[in-house]
């Protein structure tokens, strides 16, 4: 049996999708809602709240709860290697980018690990947010041995599809990549520039990225919020 509170959900959706309630419009008063679905005011904000949790609807504390626009959603199979950006532009959303910081360092030991090289060796960092129609996105963080990659980044500015950039300035083809998907701690600081609301949820992806040759090439840590990628996978019995 659904529990109440989905129904009313999903009710609320169709409302919404037929057109009785319009973005900016108030909902009516809680207990209003209540009485209508014949709930308690408890079951009907747990309805409530997954609606704004979905980014469908705004509470305003001692103002009222407002229809709004949903956030653009990015699906993605991940079987199907591509970047955040050809993600973002497959959905029909506007690309762009903020650079936070390009520097060398020496490499730890973790990064040592997932690239096959000695740990201390030098690696460029690149740190950047990813936007989609002027919205926040995602945080990524790259690795690139300067062993492969030379010093390229400091001779060529660099912007855009970094897979695009590794193959043209470098000859650097990423075939496949072997990815993890974990749940950062709430206290990682990276995930700070994508908090849209104190609900954001967060995923990473943690890739090594290979070449044609199977040799790890750049180690990647994607910080994506979970409201507007969706991954996905096919699984085929046996």
């Amino acid at each position: 049996m659904i529990p109440s509170y989905l129904l009313i959900k999903e009710t609320i959706e169709s409302m919404i999708e037929d057109g009785r309630y319009k973005i900016g419009d108030k909902l009516p008063s809680e207990y209003e809602m209540a009485k209508f679905f014949r709930v308690s005011r408890d079951t009907f904000r747990s309805a409530i709240k997954l609606l704004e949790q979905e980014r469908k609807l705004l509470v305003k504390r001692g103002v009222g709860t407002f229809v709004i626009k949903p956030p653009s959603n990015i699906p993605s199979s991940l079987d199907k290697l591509q970047s955040i950006g050809d993600l973002i532009n497959h959905a029909g959303l506007i690309e762009g980018e903020r650079q936070e910081s390009i520097s060398q360092q020496r490499c730890t030991k973790e990064w040592a690990e997932k690239l096959s090289i000695e740990e201390g060796a030098p690696v460029y960092v690149l740190k950047r947010i990813r936007t989609a129609n002027h919205e926040p996105v995602a945080f990524s963080i790259n690795l690139l041995p300067t062993a492969i990659v030379g010093d390229v980044f400091d001779r060529v500015p660099f912007s855009g599809s970094l897979f695009r950039y590794l193959l043209i300035e470098c000859g650097i083809s990423i075939i496949h990549a072997d990815t993890e998907i974990v749940v950062p701690h709430p206290s990682d600081e990276n995930m700070k520039s994508l908090m849209h609301t104190r609900d954001t949820t967060v995923l990473m992806l943690k890739h090594i990225n290979y070449n044609e040759e199977n040799q790890p090439v750049m180690y990647s840590q994607d910080y994506l919020r979970n409201d507007i990628f969706n991954f996905w996978i096919r699984r085929i019995a046996t």
